[in-house]
């Protein structure tokens, strides 16, 4: 089974993305902040089955790039979809695997990109 990782600290809004997601994915796993997200990424068995982690560009703690950085020093290959805020600018993310999907954008869109993302990832591991 496929997990996908979403990092938002804000329980309203986390709760509607985790919803939006699970029309596509079985398995999304929310975690409120990048410390708890980087802790599961050094488990084994969740670290195999992740394909894409959703991640806001501000949370407490850890910058955006920041934590980007830290995941992918991890997974290098893990895709990364960072939903920017407003004033947010994509400079800050230039790993090939990392998509910034710039405010504002439909949930639809969210769903989208992050569905092309498993499938580019799954066709590079196969």
């Amino acid at each position: 089974m496929l997990t996908i990782l979403l990092v938002d600290h804000e329980p309203l809004q986390a709760s509607l993305r985790k919803s939006i997601l699970e029309k596509r994915f079985s398995d999304v796993r929310r975690v409120g902040d990048a410390a708890e997200a980087l802790c599961l990424v050094e488990q084994p068995d969740f670290a195999n089955s992740l394909r894409l982690v959703v991640s806001g560009n501000h949370r407490p703690g850890i910058s955006g790039p920041a934590f980007v950085t830290e995941l992918l020093a991890r997974m290098p290959s893990l895709p990364v979809l960072v939903l920017g805020g407003e004033g947010d600018t994509a400079e800050a993310y230039s790993a090939p695997s990392v998509h910034f999907l710039p405010r504002p954008f439909g949930n639809d869109e969210m769903l989208a990109t992050a569905s092309r993302m498993v499938v580019r990832y799954e066709m590079k591991t196969a």
